[in-house]
């Protein structure tokens, strides 16, 4: 089985520790979500994976081996950090064709993954004509060159618009679907829950949270029912008379906190109440990831920071 498995891994840098001593598992066949506020150490934990950099302590891995281990890395390990890095003198094909030709990959594939990437008709052009967009798919095509068992990918969305972004959320479903193992880090809440089946979190190069995203969202939630029906005088009185602490909104919907749709929908059932819209609430992916970062965030806005010492 291929997974990246990183054990007890710290990097300093002087007397700054930006990674302490990290211990997780990114498995096949789901895309796990790699989050954290800025300096939360997430890069340096992909380039601690990677090689690119030594770890004060710990190891990481793939599959087992170190990636400085690993024979052809391009076939085993695709990976997407810098988009920006390609040489903007080269055309895409020949990007591309360098990197095959050092991998020992034929110029076949250099076709097939610009065709996926969408990129098929613009081959010939040079890099530097490249809009930020069509640079993130040549990059994304690079790491897909191998037909890797492992992907990474750093931020994925960027610039792209909104058929690319859908382009970049299905290709990364049905690489996990294949059974490859799939590490995707990005800022966007919205995108990665989108995408994610599961979660990393760090927080000041700590390890904050290692869950299934649903797993995650119902440990930071509150249950709450959002119910909207056509007597909401008599609702509030059974809702009091049962017992449950509940609130009526200015659009006229009733908030239910600490409760089901299921058991409301029975309550309002037995006492012949007609219900036109029943909801569970849940946090979203972003609140919930906001609710847990408030005291691991190194960079903050002056009006967050006063937010939060009056909240304190």
């Amino acid at each position: 089985m291929t997974s990246i498995d990183v054990n007890e891994l710290t990097k300093d840098y002087g007397a700054t520790r930006a990674v302490d001593r990290l211990t997780f598992s990114v498995r096949p066949g789901r895309v796990t979500g790699f989050l954290g506020p800025n300096g939360a150490g997430k890069s340096t934990t992909m380039r601690l994976v990677l090689g690119l950099d030594r770890p004060t302590a710990g190891t990481a891995t793939i599959g087992g081996r170190p990636y400085a281990a690993l024979g052809d890395p391009l076939r085993h390990v695709g990976v997407l950090l810098d988009a920006q890095s390609a040489h903007g003198s080269r055309t895409a094909r020949n990007h591309l064709l360098a990197l095959a030709t050092s991998n020992g990959l034929s110029g076949t594939r250099v076709e097939e993954v610009l065709k996926e990437a969408g990129l098929g008709q613009v081959g010939g052009r040079r890099i530097r004509t490249f809009s930020l967009g069509m640079r993130q798919r040549l990059g994304i095509a690079a790491a897909l060159l191998g037909d890797p068992e492992v992907v990474m990918l750093d931020e994925p969305s960027n610039g792209l618009d909104p058929e690319g972004i859908v382009w970049i959320r299905e290709l990364m479903k049905r690489l996990a679907r294949e059974g490859r193992t799939v590490l995707v880090s990005s800022h966007l809440m919205n995108e990665t829950s989108s995408f994610a089946d599961h979660l990393i979190v760090l927080g000041r190069g700590r390890l904050l949270v290692d869950l299934p995203m649903r797993e995650f969202l119902d440990s930071r939630s509150r249950p709450s029912v959002r119910v909207r029906t056509t007597e909401p005088a008599r609702f509030g009185e059974v809702l009091a008379h049962k017992g449950y602490r509940a609130e009526r909104n200015e659009d006229g919907y009733w908030t239910v906190h600490a409760a089901r749709a299921q058991e409301i929908g029975v309550l309002a059932a037995a006492e012949g109440l007609p219900v036109l819209q029943l909801t569970d609430e849940q946090a979203t992916l972003e609140q919930a990831y906001l609710d847990l970062t408030a005291g691991a965030t190194e960079f903050e806005s002056a009006a967050d920071g006063a937010t939060t010492r009056q909240e304190a």
